[in-house]
């Protein structure tokens, strides 16, 4: 029964046996998607596969001629390099801290703002997404002036309750070698002012759902907090988990804001020496761009298997329309 199922279906497949009007059918089709098809093969296809090359030879950029292949010699560099493991591992605390606060931000910020008792909304929603239509460099410098120690606005915000944080000797929120996990507050703050898009995706999602859940639920007698937990979450779990891999893809790949702020120097203590300024430092700066390929593949690697488990346990908590789970 395999096999003549195998068969038929390689009957219907077979390129000889369509019709002239199904064949002209997917040419069309095929002429359509060339584009797109053609940009993947030569802006991403074949520079992973150039990249995967370059890991295997000692390649520096500014001698293209003096390339040789060195096999896994690369790949052995990558397990002996220190820094190369605090680069790792000051980005997964990084992504630790800031997951978790720019995901339950934006989720109960697109709560609030789908409130039909809430003024303004309209008002509301373009202003918290205005921010992400800044150049994030630009935002970035903005930033740098807002955690000023001298005359930044957070610090004269505290000080109003009497603490002195200003001057030298003051609350240096990026580069303060007595307080150095102060950068992962900073830099969660900075993550904050682009929530809008995740903010949106949300917003979007929750004007889905139906309100006579809630006014079922009402009739019952529940709490906010609970049609909350028990309505809203379900019903919206896939744009929540849609959310949750942009924003890890996007957390392992962190290079702008501390390469704006610190010019890649990892001060104070090696608090900003984030995985992406270490590669971008050997593939650009020091020229080694065979060893940069490798340290571009491991994090595709390591970005890839979270990936995947994200996939593996979304079976167990997000819901989709029709799905049967109880």
């Amino acid at each position: 029964m395999v096999s003549a199922f195998s068969e038929v279906r390689k009957e219907r497949f077979s390129w000889r046996n369509w019709s002239p009007a199904r064949r002209r059918e997917a040419l069309w089709g095929l002429g359509f998607i060339s584009p797109w098809l053609i940009g993947f093969l030569i802006f991403y296809l074949a520079p992973m596969i150039a990249s995967l090359v370059f890991s295997t030879m000692n390649f520096e950029l500014t001698k293209p001629d003096g390339a040789t292949f060195i096999g896994l010699q690369n790949w052995q560099r990558l397990l002996n390099d220190d820094t190369m493991w605090l680069a790792m591992s000051v980005t997964f605390v990084f992504a630790i801290i800031s997951l978790p606060i720019g995901m339950i931000s934006a989720f109960l910020l697109a709560v609030l703002l789908n409130s039909a008792n809430l003024m303004g909304r309209s008002l509301f929603r373009t202003l918290y997404y205005a921010p992400t239509m800044v150049p994030l460099i630009a935002s970035t410098l903005i930033w740098a002036q807002v955690l000023n120690p001298s005359d930044g606005w957070i610090n004269r915000f505290i000080e109003i309750f009497g603490f002195d944080v200003r001057g030298v000797d003051g609350l240096r929120w990026l580069n303060d070698p007595a307080h150095p996990n102060l950068v992962f507050i900073a830099y969660s703050f900075i993550g904050l002012w682009t929530i809008g898009n995740a903010m949106l995706i949300n917003l979007s999602a929750l004007q889905g759902v139906p309100s006579e859940l809630y006014d079922a639920a009402r009739v019952d007698g529940a709490s906010w907090l609970n049609r909350l937990w028990s309505i809203t979450i379900p019903m919206v779990s896939p744009v929540i988990f849609y959310n949750l891999v942009l924003s890890v893809i996007g957390l392992l790949q962190y290079f702008i804001v501390p390469w704006v702020l610190t010019g890649g120097s990892g001060d104070p203590e090696g608090r900003t020496m984030f995985y992406m300024i270490h590669f971008f430092k050997q593939g650009f700066i020091f020229n080694k761009l065979g060893y940069g390929a490798t340290l571009a593949w491991l994090m595709f690697a390591v970005a890839l298997v979270i990936t995947v488990m994200l996939f593996g346990s979304a079976r167990y908590w997000v819901h989709y329309a029709g799905d049967s789970r109880s």
